[in-house]
């Protein structure tokens, strides 16, 4: 019974280990598809309230972000060009929606989107703004200048490119604690594998049988002395 308890006890270590491996890893997928952003949550979350207040005001003479989004008369009357458009929908899109997803979902996909949807908002904004500030070709009237929105709105998505740059590439303090389990479970199994290596390698049985005692006694094949 002992011998078996003695060669069984190798394998159950080693569905431990698989199974604790196996755990940790099932962790660490789950932990790195996450994000923490800590403090700059609080800044994303004002950042995005601020978009939807930058909506609200207006972009260019009497057509507000609204109405730019929708193109309503007033954007029209406006002549609103495709830049000011094509940044107003990356605001409302990026800036605002996906921005809101990701930070109640906490997903690292849905800030990496955010981010990149920022990043293209910021040059969006610049040419919208320098659209706004063109002189009148042919005839036709300058432009009005940029709006209290078109600016609000550039300097939003200026501010969430930067903080979801920083909450992307930040790593958190359980990201880097499971990193180091690992490595150290990884070091603790690549020694309990080399350890039954060489025990194989050496060719050394697990256990040795133990003589069987003679039912005679150690002298019963003795001769016995003549005088």
């Amino acid at each position: 019974m002992s011998e078996q308890t003695g060669q069984n006890q190798p394998s159950q270590d080693r569905d431990t280990l698989r199974a604790y491996e196996k755990d940790l890893r099932k962790a660490e997928r789950k932990v790195a598809g996450e994000i923490d952003p800590g403090a700059r949550g609080m800044v994303v979350a004002v950042c995005v309230l601020l978009a939807m207040v930058s909506l609200l005001l207006m972009h260019a003479g009497s057509a507000s972000g609204l109405e730019v989004l929708t193109n309503g008369p007033d954007a029209t009357t406006e002549r609103i060009a495709l830049p000011s458009q094509v940044f107003v929908w990356l605001l409302a899109v990026f800036g605002i929606a996906i921005s809101m997803l990701a930070l109640a979902t906490r997903r690292w996909v849905l800030a990496w989107i955010a981010l990149c949807g920022c990043a293209v908002a910021s040059v969006a904004g610049m040419f919208a703004i320098w659209t706004r500030n063109t002189t009148g070709v042919g005839g036709l009237e300058p432009p009005s200048g940029a709006g209290a929105g078109l600016l609000l709105g550039w300097a939003v998505v200026i501010v969430l490119t930067f903080h979801w740059s920083r909450v992307v590439w930040a790593r958190s303090t359980y990201q880097l604690a499971l990193e180091e389990e690992r490595r150290e479970q990884a070091a603790i199994a690549e020694a309990f594998y080399q350890a039954l290596r060489d025990k194989r390698a050496s060719g050394l049985p697990e256990r040795t049988q133990r003589p069987t005692p003679s039912p005679e006694g150690d002298d019963a094949g003795d001769e016995p002395t003549t005088a």
